[in-house]
């Protein structure tokens, strides 16, 4: 009975580890921001900057969520997205933990539908739990492919 528990507990864990990740994505996804800031710890960094290069843009390291909220707030204001996630992969220590994930990021100007930019990118993610919610502390999103018109990010 103590093993299955431990189980159960550890399976609870890693699903609301990937959760902090789906806060993320529908967060951005509905311009909730409630619900995307409730996904990062306070003192959270953002590193896009090896995707944004493969994409041939820089974009700096965000710090602190409420410096990654207003960036993505306002970088996307002009375009509508759509972000799916598959293949999480989660490692806990306590209450720290580690999530590998791909996630699949369509950008469409909110103007003109008929062009896209899709990207698929890994997310290495470090987690910390906060009153017994999963947050991100720190992410680093690298490009694996992407395809379509990459001026539709540019501005952001």
């Amino acid at each position: 009975m103590e093993n299955q528990m431990k189980t159960i507990n550890e399976t609870a864990d890693k699903l609301a580890v990937i959760d902090a990740l789906y806060r993320f994505a529908a967060g951005i996804d509905q311009r909730d921001k409630n619900l995307l800031t409730s996904a990062f710890a306070a003192d959270a960094i953002s590193d896009f900057r090896p995707a944004g290069k493969k994409a041939g843009f820089e974009y700096p390291v965000l710090e602190g969520r409420e410096t990654i909220i207003s960036a993505l707030s306002g970088s996307l204001t002009n375009l509508d997205t759509t972000h799916s996630v598959s293949n999480p992969r989660v490692i806990i220590n306590g209450n720290k933990a580690t999530l590998d994930a791909l996630v699949e990021a369509q950008h469409v100007p909110s103007s003109d539908h008929s062009r896209h930019y899709l990207m698929k990118n890994r997310y290495e993610i470090e987690m910390v739990r906060q009153n017994e919610l999963w947050v991100i502390q720190h992410v680093i999103i690298d490009n694996v492919w992407r395809t379509g018109d990459p001026d539709v990010l540019s501005g952001i």
